[in-house]
């Protein structure tokens, strides 16, 4: 059952080397600020357990993935420290995600928007089901996807980062996001994805762990200056969140 708890809620199982982490908000599971700091966590604390190979990033229900980041947070923010602060959320999970050394497997069910797309960029292989569309909204409320665009680059190519975020009202649907490459594999159902994600990495547990730690840092390689720079561009999306035009179109939103 989805949490109904404000704050949201973060759950870590392992089993047989596999270590399923699952986050949720009654919001769609989008991400309040606490919630994006419990996860960058636990990564870290993944990625030091030498009893765990692999990870598998999910959300509850069988919903929507992730609509992204606290939309009140975004409309609370008052000052430059604050809107760095907000924005640093998804960019210390980015690079958590970047520096973990074990390869994390996305798991998405249904829509995801902004943040929650910069998420499945950042994870090594997706699984998802047709209902995973996806959109990057930021622009239409005055701001622009800055953090999470070098995710999004790296998996989909600077062509589709454009046509994502330079459209953000349009829905692009499960099979153009596996076109692009953000998605490795696309379901018709939740029930025949989990199948095969489960029996892909049931497999890949039999497999040395030091060899996948290896792979990973191999499909990483010329990220090490995003710990600067996903922090930069967060600060850029503070000032932005400020700006007049960015407040009235929110005022919208809220409306």
């Amino acid at each position: 059952m989805p949490t109904d708890r404000p704050n949201g809620s973060l759950y870590t199982k392992i089993d047989n080397r596999i270590a399923t982490v699952e986050f949720g908000h009654p919001a769609s599971n989008s991400f309040v600020s606490e919630l994006l700091q419990r996860l960058t966590r636990e990564f870290h604390k993944l990625s030091e357990n030498e009893a765990v190979s692999l990870i598998i990033l999910k959300s509850e229900g069988d919903r929507a993935f992730c609509a992204g980041a606290s939309f009140d947070e975004l409309v609370a923010i008052s000052n430059i420290q604050e809107g760095k602060a907000f924005f640093s959320g998804f960019a210390n999970v980015i690079n958590a995600m970047r520096t973990c050394s074990k390869p994390i497997f996305g798991r998405i069910q249904g829509k995801t928007v902004g943040g929650g797309v910069g998420l499945a960029a950042a994870c090594d292989y997706v699984y998802a089901t047709e209902a995973a569309s996806i959109r990057l909204s930021e622009i239409s409320v005055g701001i622009a996807p800055m953090v999470i665009a070098p995710a999004v680059e790296r998996k989909m190519g600077k062509a589709a980062l454009g046509e994502l975020s330079l459209n953000p009202t349009e829905w692009k649907n499960a099979y153009w996001a596996k076109e692009k490459g953000l998605f490795s594999k696309v379901f018709d159902s939740i029930s025949k994805m989990d199948k095969e994600l489960d029996f892909h990495i049931q497999k890949l547990t039999a497999f040395n762990p030091d060899a996948l730690a290896e792979m990973k840092r191999v499909l990483w390689e010329g990220t090490d200056h995003w710990d600067t720079l996903l922090l930069e561009r967060a600060e850029a999306s503070g000032r932005l969140a400020l700006s007049p035009n960015t407040k009235k179109a929110l005022e919208k939103f809220k409306k």
